[in-house]
């Protein structure tokens, strides 16, 4: 199918000129990111037939990817060999730009906080892509289509020193679309299910995530992969990434909510039997707490945040971010008309200066 980026135009966005990323897929599912540390997916790309064209007007060129390697496509030079075995993807020593963070809402602060405590020196950038809220809704050519346009952009705009989709759903559909087409490490966030299976000592488990994540195959090729002994249930809940935005806005929200999304797994076959519950939105570690209050006995609560920050940390070694940390900001695709009561919640990230687009 042929996916088209969405026009996003504002100040600051290449003097106005509209860069365009078009994505042309002929083979089967996009591979999701592997587990190991939150997300970090380290197998080659096997797409040889994945043409993505990305740039500016009058000066856009097709690339083909094909194993591993970024390549020119035929038509407009010769093909170029792999990086050698061993040699770093990215060159070093990294640019001291800063952490760029997206999401569709406000739940990727909760990836933010665990990284920002990791590496106290790195500048933030974090977007809410308003104007697409929320992903978890979308289909997957939507949500492909957007988050590839949205991040070229951003790449070029703030020359992050690496990127954190900091959005399960994200993740899962177009991290394999992203990483081939970007000069800049990449880190996903995928549904934390190895360490909930490594925790579990009754051998059910449940992924609570939105509709959008718990269907994609990759969620069902984790638990096949790491969970293989226990019982895996399922269930999405848009009403909880809303409860989750309320909160941050200061918002009371209703305690009946979280036990009925608790419910949707505990009331599955083995869910009486269920310990351990995989938080697979960003947005659900934010209401932990409430959920914890809401379960009708004590269940552990596993998310992924911790091992992305460690991967991060691990991309960014060599990462040298001289004097006080520069002042964060919050960039906001919807602009920023409404977001004022986010405020509060936002300077506790942190996150000091907001911007629309």
């Amino acid at each position: 199918r042929n996916l088209k980026a969405p026009p996003l135009q504002g100040r600051g966005w290449g003097g106005g000129v509209p860069q365009k990323v078009a994505l042309t897929k002929n083979f089967g599912p996009t591979p999701g990111p592997s587990p190991e540390e939150g997300g970090e997916r380290k197998q080659r790309y096997p797409h040889a037939n994945t043409q993505i064209t990305i740039g500016g007007e009058g000066a856009s060129r097709p690339f083909r990817v094909q194993g591993s390697a970024l390549q020119d496509s035929p038509q407009n030079s010769p093909q170029k060999p792999a990086c050698p075995p061993g040699q770093p993807r990215y060159p070093r020593p990294m640019p001291a730009g800063p952490i760029l963070f997206l999401d569709s809402g406000v739940g990727g602060l909760s990836v933010l906080s665990a990284v920002s405590a990791t590496l106290p020196q790195a500048p933030l950038v974090y977007c809410a892509d308003s104007a697409g809220f929320p992903y978890g809704t979308k289909g997957e050519a939507e949500v492909s289509a957007r988050v590839a346009g949205l991040l070229g952009r951003l790449a070029e705009r703030l020359q992050p020193a690496l990127i954190v989709i900091a959005c399960n759903t994200a993740s899962t559909i177009a991290l394999g679309y992203v990483r081939p087409v970007l000069s800049v490490p990449v880190v996903g966030t995928v549904p934390a299910i190895k360490p909930a299976a490594e925790q579990s000592t009754s051998r059910v488990i449940g992924v609570l995530g939105t509709e959008a994540t718990v269907r994609q195959p990759y969620v069902a090729e984790l638990s096949a992969r790491f969970a293989g002994d226990c019982l895996v249930l399922k269930h999405g809940s848009a009403a909880l990434v809303q409860a989750a935005e309320a909160k941050l806005r200061g918002e009371a929200t209703d305690p009946d909510l979280y036990a009925a999304a608790l419910d949707g797994l505990l009331a599955q076959p083995g869910g009486d039997r269920l310990d351990t519950v995989v938080l697979a939105c960003t947005h659900f570690p934010l209401v932990a707490e409430e959920l914890a209050r809401a379960a009708p006995r004590p269940l552990r609560f596993v998310h992924g945040a911790d091992g992305i920050a460690r991967r991060c940390a691990h991309l960014l070694r060599e990462a040298r971010w001289d004097g006080p940390r520069a002042e964060g900001r919050a960039i906001f695709t919807g602009g920023i008309e409404g977001v004022a009561r986010l405020g509060p919640a936002l300077h506790g990230f942190g996150l000091t200066r907001m911007e629309g687009l």
